[in-house]
C-alpha cells in the first residue's frame, strides 16, 4: 500500500515512521523549503515516549533532550507553591517524561526514516478522491497518486480545508513567546522544569540538556496583537519586567531572532476526520491549546494508532474510519481540558488569580496527582 504524508512535523513524520516499521511505501511531502530547526521546544510526556519506544525510538537511550525529575509550580518573584510528583508519575506509567528541543526530536524522526523519502518545497494543494485511491495536487503543479493520503499539515492544514472547509481558527486572546537558549540557573536543577503563575500571564522554564533551556511566555493582548506580535524582545522583556531572577535572565540571554511569537488558537473539533482513502493526525485533525503539552504527544498517539489499523488489513477507507473513531473520544478530551486549563491558567482578575493560587498551594496531593497524571494515560492498540 502507498500513503502520502502532507506534513514533516511531528505528527507526519512519526506517521511515515510507524507506517514504514509496518512494511507501508510512504512518501512525506512538506511545504517548507527546508526541514525545520527553530520552534523553541516540546515536553513529550509518558504517553509520547511510550509510543515513540514502541516504535524503537528510545529518546534516553539516543541522547535527545532530558529526563524530567521536577516540575513545580511558582509565583511571579519566584517562591515555590507546589511541587508536582513528575518522577513517581512516570514510574507508574512505566515511562518518562522527556523535554527535548523540537528541532532534535525532528532530526531524530528524519534519521529513522532512512531512505523514506521526505521531499521538501513541495506542498499539497489539493486532492480528489479516484477509483484507485486519490490523485494529490503539489504546488509547483505537480501530481502525486496514492492507496491513502494522510494530512499531517498543522492547524491550517490545506488537506483538512479541502474536507471540510477553511473554518475560522479559534482564538483565544493571549500571546505565546517561545525559545531555546543556553542558560543555567541555580532554581532550575537539571531535568528541572517550573511554571511561574501571574494575573494574565505565564512563563515556564525547562531544562533540555546540554546546558540548553526551552523557555516560553504568554500574555493576554488584544487579538490583532496575538496574531502578530510586533513588540520585539524588548516589549517580552517589558512583560516579565518585574518577574524572577531567572525568568528576566533568561529573556536577556535570548538572541532577539531565537525567540517565535504564536497566538493561542485551536479550532472545533471535528465530528469526521477523512472520507474515503483521506484521512488526519495531529493538529490537521485536532489542534488545541499548549496547557497540557499534549499536542506533540497526541499527534505522536495518532501516528501509532494509524498505522496500526491499517496494517489490521481489510479497504484502507475502512481502515482509516476505524482509526478515527478509536482516537476521537480521546483527542476530544484533550483538546477540551486543554481549554478549560488555559482559563484557569490565564485569569486576570486579581480576586480570581489569588484564589486560583490557593487552591494550587492546598488541594490535596493526591488530587493535584491525578489530574496531572490523567492526560498522560495511554494503552497501545492490542
Amino acid at each position: 500500500m502507498r500513503v502520502l504524508v502532507a506534513g514533516a512535523g511531528v505528527g507526519g513524520l512519526t506517521t511515515a515512521v510507524a507506517l514504514r516499521a509496518r512494511g507501508f511505501d510512504v512518501e512525506v511531502l512538506e511545504a517548507a523549503p527546508r526541514p525545520r530547526t527553530e520552534g523553541g521546544g516540546l515536553g513529550l510526556a509518558a504517553n509520547a515516549t511510550k509510543v515513540l519506544a514502541a516504535l524503537g525510538l528510545d529518546l534516553v537511550e539516543a541522547g535527545v533532550g532530558r529526563v524530567c525529575t521536577s516540575f513545580c509550580l511558582r509565583t511571579t518573584d519566584g517562591r515555590l507553591m507546589r511541587d508536582l510528583p513528575i518522577e513517581s508519575i512516570a514510574e507508574e506509567l512505566g515511562s518518562p517524561v522527556v523535554n527535548v528541543r523540537r528541532g532534535d526530536l525532528l532530526a531524530l524522526l528524519r534519521d529513522s526514516l532512512a531512505d523514506t523519502p521526505v521531499r521538501y518545497g513541495t506542498g499539497v494543494t489539493g486532492h480528489r478522491v479516484t477509483g484507485a485511491g486519490v490523485s494529490v495536487t503539489l504546488a509547483d503543479g505537480g501530481t502525486r497518486t496514492a492507496d491513502v493520503l494522510v494530512g499531517a499539515d498543522g492547524i491550517r492544514s490545506a488537506v483538512r480545508a479541502r474536507l471540510v472547509g477553511d473554518q475560522p481558527v479559534r482564538e483565544y486572546g493571549y500571546v505565546c513567546w517561545i525559545a531555546t537558549a543556553a542558560f543555567e540557573h541555580p532554581r532550575l536543577p537539571a531535568g528541572g522544569a517550573a511554571h511561574y503563575w501571574g494575573s494574565g500571564q505565564r512563563f515556564g522554564l525547562i531544562d533540555i540538556g546540554g546546558g540548553h533551556v526551552y523557555w516560553w511566555g504568554t500574555k493576554n493582548v488584544p487579538l490583532p496583537q496575538a496574531r502578530r506580535w510586533t513588540g520585539g524582545k524588548h516589549g517580552v522583556q517589558a512583560a516579565f519586567a518585574s518577574w524572577a531572577e531567572e525568568v528576566r535572565q533568561v529573556v536577556a540571554a535570548t538572541p532577539e531572532a531565537d525567540i517565535l511569537s504564536v497566538p493561542a488558537q485551536d479550532r472545533p473539533f471535528l465530528a469526521t476526520w477523512g472520507t474515503g482513502p483521506v484521512t488526519l493526525v495531529g493538529d490537521a485533525a485536532h489542534p488545541m491549546l499548549t496547557s497540557l503539552s499534549q499536542g506533540a504527544g497526541s499527534a505522536v498517539e495518532d501516528a501509532h494508532a494509524l498505522a496500526h489499523h491499517l496494517a489490521a488489513g481489510g479497504e484502507p477507507a475502512a481502515a482509516l474510519r476505524r482509526y478515527e473513531a478509536d482516537r476521537r473520544d480521546r483527542t476530544r478530551g484533550l483538546v477540551t481540558a486543554s481549554r478549560r486549563l488555559s482559563r484557569i491558567e490565564q485569569m486576570s482578575n486579581p480576586l480570581a488569580t489569588r484564589l486560583r493560587d490557593l487552591v494550587i498551594q492546598h488541594v490535596p496531593m493526591r488530587a493535584l496527582r491525578n489530574q496531572n497524571i490523567a492526560p498522560m494515560r495511554y494503552d497501545l492498540p492490542a
